[in-house]
């Protein structure tokens, strides 16, 4: 997985990077070996968080999906059987349980 950071936010990430390390460990790198432990981070780090995201997302996205005909849900035949103030669109009883 290549990640192509924009100049600018790759700047800004390695003077972060600069500025932990320094406040963090006492040591006081330049811009290259800082840029250099983005780019292992980058490489090494960033697919895991990515993937564990893509993880949770398709999560969330299944549990919306099942759920979609409890949430969306009309009720049918309703015209002469319709109580005062009630619309034809509501939340179905959950019939999974």
């Amino acid at each position: 997985m290549d990640i192509n950071l924009p100049k600018a936010e790759e700047q800004k990430l390695t003077a972060s990077v600069r500025r932990y390390l320094t406040e963090n460990f006492g040591e006081d790198v330049g811009d290259l070996k800082a840029a250099m432990f983005l780019k292992f981070c980058l490489e090494e780090i960033a697919p895991v968080a990515y993937n564990l995201a893509i993880t949770d997302a398709r999560t969330f996205m299944t549990e919306k999906i099942l759920d979609m005909e409890n949430v969306c849900f009309a009720t049918e035949g309703a015209y002469w059987t319709k109580r005062e103030g009630a619309r034809g669109v509501a939340r179905r009883p959950d019939h999974r349980r």
